[in-house]
């Protein structure tokens, strides 16, 4: 059954299939590099773009569509549905990951974990799952698509699994994600009201009463947390997304996360209609904690994937920051802010999308051409990676959020959304708000400062190992890549007043609200109206080229003689060696310091008659033995008692059918 002209959902479904078969195509040969990486994941990357067309011309257009296949449980058919909400995440999915799939076409090599043909059916499996999850329309299809994304996304964590740390790893990934997956469901039990109607028209119609509708959003947000990686749920995201193969990271980091987000605000604002203002306490409380912690964290990282796996729990803290604030403004009757908030949420998550990928993708390539993670090995790769290093510059810029980058935009949105808190009608809070966009303009700095240490010590000074003079730039394909991503950080950045207006059919859809524009003019944002802020990327652009450009002509015009080069002065001393350098470790200090209560350090420091001293610190999160390991003991007792019920006696096994059966009579009788 469909519903009247459901052209671009068809066209969604068709390329979602397409995936699948491209994903299938790679069994036919599934030890050839060049079939399945330079063809198939080619091939993906074009039905990715495609996927992205379709959602920004459905998000331009505003409207929804709906589908129902004749497959799924008997009475119960998946029900499909294309809204501007599900079109953001769309276009999100399609274009980071043609950029992703057209970098692993030249980044796989052979001999590395899994098949080529295998990790081609279970990356292409992970695509179609995602968009399948963004186009569901009841509880059933919903499920169905996050099981397989869960579980196609595991097989690619640990598809070097021989290594015991990423065995481990994986483990710890997948029992999270069915922990979150339980708490979805049991979301989904609680919405459909007591019928059997599982379909999402059917939530939205069901009338709950204020307690079950709180339990619901609270079960929604434990389990999309989780996925998010919300702390204190992250502990799966800095063990999973360094074991992952480099696009896997990309993907997982910049797509996959955002399927959480997707899902807090289908339920949030979509399923369960108006919320209560007090419901966006949580996720905002939430998301300065993750902020905190996360850009804490990936300040005192030495491995360059591990860091920024952190970075992306901070980005997710901004983004969940985005949508308390969202559910607070709406709840208290402020649809306009609300969606001034809910723009700066999906603004953060687009960017987010080709920030972090980008950079993902740069240290893959980093790890291909020198076969380290550590920073403390890495150091001057700009002469031997020029591609790979102005590309992921961008990247870094972007998320350290500098103009006229994309980073900068939805952070700006975001603290203006907090300049509103003067006008709720809820004292206490509007004495907290502040506080909050201090935690987040402190996040911001300190994310700057992370990624000064990411791109300086890999990239900048000398070599700290002498194998490191092998070091090569990328291939073709991951140039492609690299610079699909590194585009969409600028257009992103250039042009957000057309990415607010795209956004506003999502903000009607949610709160019947859109963001106004103070000022019309093509290329200044001003999205408060009554106050005097605005921001124009194009001018500031224009700004830093005219100075830079001034700059230069000066210097040439002061300098007509012939320049005579020579040696910087270095007090007499010339032996300069790599290890005068900043390392990562001495980078984190300052923060090791001021927050040392957040981290469980462990210093091992070298010999005094060491000739060649090495200072190495392990730095551990303190969460694991407050809260993790306390309860893995406790499950584990629990296992314990429960294997004492299984005797293998088949008189044991009789006597628990009994003593079953007498109980459910004894209940019968007394009801």
């Amino acid at each position: 059954m469909s519903f009247p002209n459901p052209t671009l959902l068809i066209g969604c479904l068709a390329l979602l299939c397409g995936w699948g078969v491209i994903g299938l195509a790679g069994l036919l040969r599934p030890g050839s590099v060049r079939w399945a990486g330079n063809i198939l994941f080619t091939l993906g990357a074009a039905l990715g773009l495609a996927l992205a067309v379709l959602g920004a011309v459905s998000l331009l257009g505003g409207g929804t569509e709906r589908l129902i296949l004749p497959v799924g449980l008997p009475n119960l058919p998946m029900h499909l549905r294309l809204d501007p909400l599900s079109s953001v995440f769309l276009v999100l999915l399609g274009a980071s990951s043609a950029g992703i799939s057209v970098f692993a076409g030249g980044y796989f090599r052979p001999g590395e974990g899994t098949l080529p043909g295998l990790m081609c059916l279970q990356y292409h499996l992970f695509l179609a799952s995602m968009a399948l999850l963004l186009l569901a329309d009841d509880a059933y299809s919903f499920l169905v698509a996050w099981e397989v994304m869960a579980l196609s996304s595991y097989f690619l964590v640990v598809s070097q699994h021989r290594i015991p740390e990423i065995r481990r790893a994986g483990f710890i990934y997948l029992v999270m994600a069915h922990i979150g997956a339980l708490a979805i469901l049991l979301a989904f039990g609680v919405m459909q009201g007591g019928s059997w109607l599982f379909t999402f028209h059917a939530m939205r119609a069901a009338h709950l009463t204020p307690g079950w509708a709180a339990a619901a959003f609270l079960l929604a947000l434990f389990g999309f947390g989780m996925k998010a990686g919300l702390v204190p749920l992250h502990i799966w995201l800095p063990e999973a997304h360094p074991a992952a193969p480099s696009p896997v990271s990309a993907l997982m980091s910049g797509v996959m996360l955002k399927t959480a987000v997707y899902g807090v605000l289908r339920v949030t604002l979509d399923l369960l209609g108006h919320p209560a203002w007090w419901w966006g306490l949580v996720p905002l409380a939430l998301g300065l904690l993750t902020i905190v912690y996360g850009v804490l964290f990936a300040a005192v990282q030495t491995d360059m994937k591990r860091l920024l796996a952190y970075s992306s729990i901070e980005n997710m803290g901004i983004v969940f920051t985005g949508i308390g604030l969202t559910i607070l403004f709406d709840g208290a009757g402020m649809p306009v802010v609300a969606a001034l908030a809910l723009v700066a949420t999906l603004y953060q998550c687009m960017n987010h999308a080709f920030m972090k990928s980008l950079l993902f993708l740069g240290t893959g390539s980093v790890l291909h051409a020198t076969g380290e993670r550590n920073l403390g090995r890495l150091g001057g790769l700009i002469h031997r990676m020029p591609w790979v290093a102005w590309l992921t510059l961008i990247g870094v810029l972007a998320i350290a959020g500098l103009p006229p980058l994309n980073g900068f935009v939805s952070e700006w949105l975001l603290l203006q959304s907090f300049l509103f808190a003067d006008r709720l009608p809820h004292a206490p809070v509007n004495l907290l708000l502040p506080m909050g966009a201090a935690l987040v303009a402190l996040g911001v700095a300190l994310a700057g400062y992370v990624m000064v240490k990411f791109f300086g010590v890999i990239f900048l000074g000398r070599a700290r190992e002498a194998t490191l003079a092998r070091a090569h730039d990328c291939g073709v394909l991951e140039r492609i890549g690299l610079a699909w991503l590194a585009l969409g950080c600028v257009l992103l950045g250039l042009f957000p007043l057309q990415v607010v207006h795209a956004l506003g059919a999502v903000t009607q859809q949610l709160l019947g609200a859109a963001v106004p524009q103070a000022v019309s003019v093509w290329w200044l944002l001003a999205p408060v109206p009554g106050r005097a802020v605005s921001y124009g990327p194009l001018v500031f652009l224009t700004a830093i080229g005219a100075v830079v450009g001034i700059a230069m002509l000066a210097v040439r015009l002061t300098y007509r003689q012939r320049v005579r080069r020579s040696p910087a002065w270095d007090c007499g001393f010339g032996a300069l060696t790599s290890r005068m350098q900043d390392t990562a470790e001495g980078f984190g200090q300052p923060i090791r310091h001021l927050f040392q209560p957040f981290f469980a350090i462990e210093r091992q420091l070298p010999a005094p008659e060491d000739r060649a001293p090495r200072y190495h610190i392990e730095i551990r999160e303190r969460i694991w033995s407050m809260l993790y390991e306390p309860l893995a003991r406790a499950v584990q007792r629990l296992a314990d008692l429960a294997s004492r019920v299984q005797q293998g006696r088949i008189s044991v096994y009789l006597f628990y059918s009994f003593a079953t059966l007498l109980v459910l009579l004894a209940v019968a009788l007394f009801r």
